[in-house]
């Protein structure tokens, strides 16, 4: 499409600075490959060093002007970004499809949903206020000082994005970033360049001042630490691995942080729950998207007296499941990668060593592993504690709450989890003793809405997502003091 000519150069993409696409003057190009057939299919700049600091330069630059720009005319500007978006929402999701290996549905679902997300942080952003003090509120004062306290933008944000959505969560941060007054740097993932290319595209078409957004293309491991340590980057917004979140909160120094990492998300099964709601939503949770989610049911602890009836009826629900392409909306498609696979399938073998039962049984082809249900899975397995991001669902028998309880909060991340019970005060009580940052109540753990508070303990993440949060996170508090 005409709209996306400028982006590329045959399979060669370019990176965006200033209002420019551009090519590397490093001539390095990074292959990618279809997840699906495993084909080159599209080439990424490698950008250099000093690419970057023009980048960050220009950031600066025209986030000076940005930051006195009427809250309207920003909001005005993101509206036109989402229309974009939807406009041009067919060949977007064909370059998902191919390069991610996502469900044609689900991409069309990100792509409408990150059309919201910024129609909805252009309304929330216009509405953002601050307050006014009186000095004689505190003992022992006269009312001769006013502070008149406000929220001002930070600078230059620098915006990581994963590959499973790298659109949405591209979304999630570059709108609140604009319209709260800064310029964004779009770090792409490396598998899920393309797509992102595509969704800065829409932002650059809108009319958005040169430099404000711009996007940089390359691996993590050759300038992941010049970007996170950049003295031009003001505040870093991430989603990925919980290694790399670790190496970014390092390394970043005093930078504000916004990291959202990995998961182990527990759905907690008790007797007097619906196992037919239980069953549909664990599994609908476990293998969207392959089970390629933070937030994805990555283990069920439930109690001993159901965990027959629950396990029988989680594999009724995944035999309904449709292995194959995401062009035909299969459920399960190929993983992102051979090591990703290879992962999966080395916990999945650990744990039938170890005595665990494969209720469904272990297929592979290339990097599509069918979908699998592992029972009786025990503490001493790496499948109990270890993130797969893959199609597998490991189920552990407990006797107790307090054993849920247990195993839940012993993992070292604490992302979500879920609870699935008739006793709402059950519920209740046991979710402000689970160390997670959302309890969900008889249904999946899943993203959103994205207005919702997102955010995890431990080494799931620092900082609060959700599009207020992340306009209050990409802005400081600034207090002016009259005196009189």
């Amino acid at each position: 499409m005409a709209f996306f000519d400028e982006i590329r150069d045959g399979k060669a993409y370019k990176y965006l600075v200033n209002g420019q696409w551009k090519a590397s003057g490093s001539n390095n190009r990074i292959k990618l490959f279809s997840p699906l057939y495993d084909e080159h299919f599209a080439e990424i700049q490698s950008v250099t060093r000093q690419e970057i600091d023009e980048v960050m330069e220009a950031a600066l630059q025209a986030q000076q002007k940005w930051k006195d720009t009427p809250l309207h005319e920003r909001a005005e500007l993101l509206h036109k970004a989402a229309a974009l978006l939807v406009e041009n929402k067919d060949e977007i999701v064909k370059v998902l499809v191919h390069e991610v290996g996502k469900p044609r549905k689900s991409a069309e679902d990100e792509v409408l949903r990150s059309a919201d997300l910024i129609n909805y942080t252009a309304e929330e952003g216009i509405r953002i206020h601050g307050e006014l003090l009186y000095s004689d509120s505190f003992p022992g004062n006269k009312r001769n000082k006013y502070a008149l306290v406000g929220r001002v933008p930070l600078g230059v944000v620098l915006a990581i994005p994963p590959f499973n959505y790298p659109i949405n969560l591209a979304a999630s941060k570059v709108a609140p970033a604009l319209v709260a007054g800064n310029a964004v740097v779009l770090k792409t993932p490396t598998q899920g360049a393309v797509s992102a290319l595509h969704f800065v595209q829409a932002f650059h078409k809108a009319g958005f001042p040169p430099g404000l957004i711009n996007a940089v293309t390359g691996k993590g491991s050759e300038i992941g630490d010049y970007l996170v340590e950049h003295p031009r980057v003001s505040m870093i917004t991430f989603t990925g691995s919980t290694q790399t979140g670790l190496n970014i909160a390092k390394k970043a120094g005093m930078k504000p942080l916004q990291l959202e990492l990995g998961g182990k998300d527990a759905s907690i099964v008790f007797e007097d729950a619906d196992l037919d709601e239980a069953a549909k939503n664990i599994v609908s949770g476990a293998f969207s998207f392959s089970g390629q989610r933070c937030t994805a049911v990555k283990r069920v602890l439930v109690l001993d007296s159901i965990a027959d009836q629950l396990r029988d009826k989680i594999i009724a629900e995944v035999k309904k499941l449709k292995v194959g392409s995401p062009d035909e909306n299969a459920d399960i498609c190929p993983l992102i990668d051979k090591n990703a696979a290879d992962f999966v399938e080395g916990l999945i073998k650990d744990a039938e060593k170890k005595g665990a039962k494969l209720c469904t049984p272990f297929k592979r082809e290339n990097n599509t592993i069918s979908p699998v249900v592992v029972d009786n899975v025990t503490e001493e397995m790496q499948l109990a504690w270890e993130e797969p991001f893959g199609p597998v669902l490991p189920l552990i028998r407990v006797k107790s709450v307090d054993d849920a309880i247990r195993i839940a909060n012993g993992s070292e991340y604490g992302l979500q989890a879920a609870i699935f019970t008739r006793d709402i005060k059950k519920a209740l009580e046991i979710s402000r003793k689970i160390d997670v940052g959302t309890v969900q109540i008889n249904g999946k753990t899943a993203r959103g809405p994205d207005h919702f508070p997102f955010l995890g303990t431990k080494s799931s993440g620092i900082g609060t997502q959700g599009v207020r949060y992340s306009i209050e996170a990409m802005t400081r508090t600034k207090s002016l003091v009259i005196n009189l």
